[in-house]
């Protein structure tokens, strides 16, 4: 017969892990700080939590919240997980969950925030026009052409990426996407702050022959 004890135990040893994780959470964060050589006044400054919270979250004598485990997750360029020293899973996959942005579908790649972000574009057949309005904003990105045909107007450039295709360009200049055809157009997409780029792997030039 069921009579819960299952759960119950099931409950406490979560408790006790997760009491595990807060208990060794404050040194967690110093070495953090401290492995970035930052001061608890640069940190304050990079993310606007009080320097004086920071300390007290350090010496454990403040749970911090999730907003704030945000903020220094965000700044340390890791995970929740990594930053709290929460217990490793064994299902590594990520699982995106697509969201509409600016008429096209965004399916995010990656669960680190900050620094380099990846995404999966679905631009739909037609979309954007026959001349766009060009934007400008901070940040780098690299485009992978997976299926179908992106067209790229970058500054005075105006180019047509197939299938395979490679772009990388800083974002300070004005560019805009389209697809005029009558498929979607995949794209993979790296998205970087200001001096973050993706690289390709060049293949050595073939040597000259002699003479």
């Amino acid at each position: 017969m069921y009579d819960g004890e299952d759960d119950d135990r099931d409950m406490n040893e979560s408790g006790n892990a997760a009491s595990e994780v807060l208990d060794a959470l404050g040194e967690r964060l110093r070495r953090r700080r401290q492995d970035r050589a930052m001061t608890l006044a640069d940190l304050a400054a990079a993310t606007g939590v009080s320097e004086s919270l920071l300390s007290r979250l350090e010496t454990g004598r403040r749970r911090p919240t999730v907003d704030v485990l945000l903020q220094l997750a965000r700044i340390h360029q890791v995970t929740l997980d990594d930053l709290v020293g929460a217990p490793a899973t064994a299902d590594p996959r990520v699982h995106p969950r697509p969201s509409q942005r600016f008429g096209m579908t965004w399916l995010p790649l990656t669960g680190r925030p900050g620094g380099i972000q990846a995404y999966k574009l679905i631009i739909p057949a037609g979309f954007g026009g026959s001349q766009p309005e060009q934007r400008s904003h901070e940040g780098y990105e690299w485009l992978y052409v997976l299926a179908g045909r992106l067209r790229l107007l970058l500054g005075e450039h105006d180019l047509v990426l197939a299938a395979g295709e490679v772009a990388e360009f800083d974002t300070h200049t004005p560019h805009a996407f389209t697809n005029t055809t009558d498929t979607a157009t995949e794209v993979l997409m790296l998205i970087g702050p200001q001096g973050e780029r993706a690289h390709v792997r060049a293949h050595p030039a073939p040597k000259k022959a002699g003479p």
